[in-house]
C-alpha cells in the first residue's frame, strides 16, 4: 500500500501547436508514476510500473528517484523551450514525448498511453482536481489577503506609534533645551551678582584704605572747604 504522505498529484494544462490543449494529471509514488490525458471527450491512461521506471532510469544512467523527480518537473509544470507532443502510436494508443537538455545535447523522452476504458470517468477526475485545486488556491488567496491586511493594520499602527514617540521625543527636547538655557541664564546671573557684589566690597575696601592712609582726602570729603583753608596755611 502507497503511503499518502509521499503521494503527489499534479495537472498541466499542455499547450501543443498542432492539437487542442490538453490535460496531463500525474499520481507520482517514489518507485513509480500513474499518468492521465484528456482533450475533454477521450481520455488516455498511462501506468508506469516501477519495472518499467526502473528500465528507462538505466537506460538514461539515472537512479529511480532522479528520473521520477525529471519527469514529475517536465509533466507538472510545462517548461519553456521543451517541446512536447501527443501523437498517434496506432490502434487509438497516444504517445506523450517531451524534450530537455543534459550536458549540451537535446535529447527526448516517450511513454505511450493506452485508450481510457471509462474516457467520461478520467475527464470528470481531471476536472474535479482542477475544481479542487482552484478552491484551494482561492482559500490560500484569501487567507493570504486577509494575512496581508492585518500586517498592513499593524504597520499602520506601529508608524502611528512612531510619529507619536517621534512628536513626544521632539517636544521632550525642546523642554530640556528650555531649561538647560534658563539654568544657564540663572548661572550666568548669579555669577554676575557676585562678581557685582565682590567689585562693591573691594572698591569699598579700596575706598576705605585711601581714607586712612590720606586724611587730607578724607577731609575734602567731609568739606571742600577745608582743602582749601590748608593749603592756604
Amino acid at each position: 500500500m502507497e503511503n499518502s504522505s509521499t503521494t503527489r498529484h499534479t495537472c498541466l494544462k499542455l499547450e501543443i501547436p498542432t492539437t487542442e490543449p490538453l490535460f496531463v494529471k500525474g499520481t507520482w509514488f517514489d518507485t513509480h508514476f500513474d499518468l492521465s490525458v484528456t482533450d475533454g471527450l477521450r481520455a488516455w491512461v498511462c501506468n508506469a510500473t516501477e519495472e518499467e521506471v526502473k528500465e528507462r532510469a538505466a537506460q538514461w544512467d539515472q537512479s529511480l528517484t532522479e528520473y521520477i523527480e525529471l519527469a514529475e518537473r517536465y509533466l507538472g509544470f510545462q517548461q519553456p523551450g521543451s517541446v512536447y507532443q501527443f501523437f498517434d502510436a496506432g490502434d487509438d494508443y497516444k504517445r506523450l514525448s517531451w524534450t530537455f537538455e543534459k550536458e549540451g545535447t537535446k535529447l527526448e523522452w516517450r511513454w505511450k498511453f493506452q485508450p481510457s476504458p471509462d474516457s467520461r470517468k478520467i475527464t470528470a477526475g481531471i476536472l474535479d482536481f482542477l475544481m479542487d485545486a482552484n478552491i484551494r488556491l482561492s482559500e490560500e488567496v484569501v487567507r493570504k489577503t486577509q494575512s496581508f491586511e492585518k500586517l498592513k493594520v499593524e504597520a499602520e499602527k506601529c508608524l502611528e506609534q512612531s510619529e507619536i514617540f517621534t512628536n513626544e521625543k521632539m517636544e521632550f527636547e525642546s523642554e530640556i533645551y528650555a531649561k538647560v538655557c534658563y539654568l544657564k541664564y540663572l548661572t550666568c546671573s548669579c555669577f554676575l551678582l557676585l562678581f557685582y557684589h565682590k567689585f562693591r566690597i573691594i572698591v569699598s575696601c579700596l575706598y576705605l584704605t585711601s581714607s586712612v592712609q590720606h586724611p587730607l582726602f578724607s577731609n575734602s570729603l567731609e568739606s571742600p572747604g577745608t582743602w582749601l583753608d590748608i593749603s592756604d596755611k
